[in-house]
């Protein structure tokens, strides 16, 4: 299986680099390894190398956006979105900066939830946090325009911890806060107490942090508090 699947790769990087004539069949295909009922490791590490060629063939490529979000599909969907580790070799491009205005704007919760499963988990060659600083704009008000599914709810909270304070100061103190009243976050969904309590101490300290957050701020320090996290 896994030599046809990079048998089938060379096939696709050569449609999407060749001409249009040989295009056709992209899509068709890629739906119907959506439909795979076993994903291997290697779809993951290969769907994610057809977005960086997509992306750098946009020009070219009619319906480049939906190829995207089909093989972001194709590659994490299936996955744990709770491990923190893919056993695949997932290589960040500069091409897969393409990927951020695309899936935001598709309002597709899954789809964003595909994203942030890619940027905010570990593989055996690549820095989880390579990217996923451009998504902090994107999800400042991201509640208001699509219901957060407990997959993309949890993978917000994992990015929200990974890109940290500082990451969202410019967005401003206020919708930040917007932000974190809405994930609600308890103990059971971080995982480091220590990246948590630097983060709400920040929004605290700028200007008017403490008068943004709702009472599940100070819920969320006593149980870190009691359960002896910080």
């Amino acid at each position: 299986m896994e030599s046809i699947l990079y048998q089938l790769s060379k096939e696709f990087l050569s449609a999407v680099n060749g001409t249009c004539t040989r295009r056709g069949f992209i899509l068709p295909m890629l739906y119907d390894l959506v439909n795979l009922e076993t994903h291997l490791q290697h779809l993951t590490e290969i769907a994610y190398e057809w977005c960086s060629v997509i992306c750098e063939n946009n020009k070219s490529l009619e319906d480049w956006e939906s190829h995207l979000l089909v093989c972001l599909e194709i590659g994490f969907r299936h996955l744990d979105f709770q491990h923190h580790f893919i056993e695949a070799t997932i290589t960040h491009t500069k091409y897969h900066r393409g990927l951020v205005d695309v899936v935001f704007e598709s309002q597709e919760s899954e789809v964003i939830a595909d994203l942030l499963h890619a940027w905010t988990t570990s593989s055996r060659s690549s820095d989880r946090t390579a990217l996923l600083s451009l998504c902090a704009g994107h999800l400042i008000g991201l509640h208001n325009l699509v219901p957060f599914s407990p997959r993309l709810r949890w993978l917000v909270i994992r990015s929200v911890e990974l890109i940290g304070y500082k990451g969202f100061e410019e967005v401003g103190v206020e919708m930040f806060a917007g932000l974190l009243n809405h994930l609600h976050v308890t103990a059971e969904d971080i995982d480091s107490s220590f990246h948590w309590a630097s983060l709400l101490l920040g929004t605290i300290q700028s200007s008017g942090g403490t008068k943004h957050l709702s009472h599940w701020y100070w819920e969320f320090l006593v149980e870190l508090t009691a359960l002896g996290l910080w």
